[in-house]
């Protein structure tokens, strides 16, 4: 395991939080550890590359930009199509994540996941109807599993 430097905890620190929300937020966590913004932007890549962070997203509030309505649509799709199929569901607009699952016999058949936003459940359906086009006769069934409550999404945090 690689041992994280002094930079690399602050940088960690500055950022676990998110970014700021200005133009230039490298920059401005660049201006609160006293280095350039070019130097955040090198490090995180690295730190990306070496595997020490995984990612740098975003993460919306889905509920303060209007899509009230949000379902997990589980497919229960070929396996020997899922894939490529799920690759092409993940490019649709409405989804915000899609995913392979394994299937729970008998009780629970689906395999494939992609999490649709909506102003309401209508658009979601809507969404739902063109994941199922997309999917023709690959797919046997499916469901919609809606959201009842907020969960605050968080990474990993360090202290010092």
């Amino acid at each position: 395991m690689q041992q994280l430097d002094r930079f690399d905890r602050d940088l960690i620190a500055a950022t676990q939080g998110g970014l700021p929300l200005v133009a230039r937020p490298y920059e401005a966590v660049g201006a609160m550890l006293g280095v350039s913004g070019e130097q955040v932007r090198q490090r995180l890549q690295a730190m990306q590359r070496s595997g020490l962070i995984r990612r740098i997203g975003a993460v919306p509030n889905h509920y303060r930009l209007g899509y009230t309505a949000n379902g997990m649509s589980v497919w229960d799709v070929d396996d020997e199509q899922v894939s490529a199929l799920g690759r092409q569901v993940a490019a649709l607009p409405g989804v915000s994540h899609c995913y392979r699952r394994p299937r729970h016999l008998p009780d629970w058949p689906y395999n494939l996941f992609a999490m649709l936003h909506g102003t309401g459940r209508e658009a979601v359906e809507q969404q739902a109807g063109e994941v199922a086009a997309l999917l023709g006769a690959a797919c046997r069934g499916h469901d919609i599993l809606y959201s009842t409550a907020i969960l605050k999404k968080t990474g990993l945090r360090i202290k010092d």
